[in-house]
């Protein structure tokens, strides 16, 4: 057999020159494959063959989740745009261009290239993060019926105008909207966006060694390469906000005026935070419950937005409003994190539980999104097995810094509710809220025990 007849490795040319398209042609194979490359490495491949333009262009799972933040045409530069009448990335940069235009130009023309391609319809999931995103955008986002996006993500972005990106959501979001819309489920706006992978795997720079330093033997070598990588790993592995990590979720504090369109949005589009269900707020199951005049809640507003992911209460291992459990309908009280609920009224999963970092890459299911580590995406349908026994659950109580101000330790995240501490301004021992203890006594309790 001569060498055009057979590749090295002993198979026919046309087999070795196809192997890669019939591996693709496997669907699952390439919805699982395509969501790990750049727009990019798939628009190359595209361009191999018209075998592999086809497959590309006609398979809809290969664009349902298109991450834009590594892209190069959709970064935003301010380099050399003062000159007017300069086409900039098409965007003609003149007078007549509107702050949208300007700010979002890049975006845009990634958007019209792909509505022409007929692939923008395709996108479930995008990611923006970082890049320069308007309100205006996102407002063509929710309403546009040429985007099909049930996950958003747009986080750490640049040049957004929050107030009015809120207005955008509400309108969205409003009772008179036209059924089906918006298509938008789940959005990320308030976490961090995920380092690059090329920042976490960018080795340290050399360390010049002298010429009579003597060599490390192979085996302490190989055993060095090993502590790195194994350090690196367990470094990018940072535990799963909410249930895994306690304490204050996103560091810069968040406005307000935000629990507003959680309001407006709950039920319709999730966040990658919840409302507060502390009993100062409205919205509480246990508001009404306990004596607010002892918490000194006169500044509190009407709806907060939660920061902190707490335990239980230090004193009682619960809280007023009972645990968020992963699963379950309804937000009763609960004095045990994993006790069965059968009291409350059912709520609606989008909004009351947290979108979790990262945005998810095989799915556009927002329960995808919303689901903890080792839970079911759907608890209800899952029994536990005879070998396991019970699921333990995964819960958290999502508090703000109003609901925890002088409760709330940031070293070793333990608290206290109100109904267990109402704070220095208590009158006596087991006064308002039935507290056993003075503030200072719990306080000075806590204090002795830490080593």
């Amino acid at each position: 057999m001569t060498q055009t007849g057979a590749s090295r490795n002993g198979l026919p040319v046309e087999v070795h020159h196809n192997a890669l398209l019939q591996l693709l042609t496997n669907s699952l194979i390439l919805s699982h494959t395509t969501p790990y490359l750049s727009c990019y490495d798939v628009l190359n491949l595209a361009a191999t063959s018209r075998a592999f333009r086809y497959l590309v262009y006609h398979t809809p799972q290969v664009f349902r989740h298109v991450q834009l933040s590594n892209v190069k045409a959709a970064q935003f530069s301010i380099d050399g745009i003062d000159r007017g009448g300069e086409t900039w990335r098409n965007v003609q940069v003149d007078e007549n261009l509107t702050e949208d235009d300007f700010y979002s130009g890049p975006l845009r023309g990634i958007f019209s290239s792909l509505r022409r391609q007929n692939i923008l319809q395709d996108v479930q999931i995008l990611s923006l993060d970082g890049l320069s995103v308007t309100a205006e955008l996102v407002h063509d986002i929710l309403v546009d019926p040429s985007f099909s996006v049930r996950i958003l993500s747009i986080r750490d972005v640049k040049n957004m105008n929050e107030r009015k990106l809120r207005a955008a959501l509400q309108y969205a979001c409003r009772e008179s909207r036209p059924e089906g819309t918006p298509r938008l489920r789940g959005l990320y706006v308030f976490g961090p966006k995920e380092p690059a992978p090329e920042l976490l795997l960018k080795p340290p720079p050399p360390v010049p060694v002298r010429k009579a330093a003597i060599p490390a033997p192979p085996v302490a070598k190989a055993w060095n390469t090993r502590s790195k990588k194994a350090l690196k790993v367990a470094l990018v592995e940072a535990p799963e906000p909410w249930y895994a990590r306690r304490g204050d979720q996103f560091p810069p504090r968040i406005s307000s005026e935000w629990a507003f369109t959680l309001m407006a949005c709950h039920g319709i589009i999730a966040f990658d935070t919840v409302l507060c269900t502390g009993p100062r707020h409205l919205n509480s199951p246990a508001w009404g419950t306990v004596n607010i005049d002892a918490l000194n809640a006169a500044d509190v507003p009407h709806y907060g937005v939660a920061t902190h992911s707490l335990g239980g209460c230090a004193s009682c291992g619960c809280a007023p409003e009972g645990w968020t459990v992963w699963g379950e309908d309804n937000l009763a009280t609960s004095r045990e994190p994993n006790e069965r609920r059968t009291s409350g009224s059912a709520i609606s999963e989008v909004g009351r539980f947290p979108l979790l970092a990262p945005p998810p890459v095989h799915s556009s299911n927002i329960k995808a999104a919303m689901c903890p580590t080792g839970q079911p995406v759907n608890p209800r349908s899952c029994f536990p097995s005879s070998t396991t026994g019970k699921r333990e659950k995964a819960c958290f109580i999502p508090r703000c810094f109003n609901c925890l101000r002088d409760r709330y330790c940031n070293g070793c995240h333990r608290w206290w509710c109100e109904t267990c501490y109402t704070g220095p301004w208590a009158t006596s021992p087991g006064g308002h809220g039935g507290a056993s203890n003075t503030g200072a006594d719990l306080l000075l309790g806590v204090w002795n025990e830490l080593p």
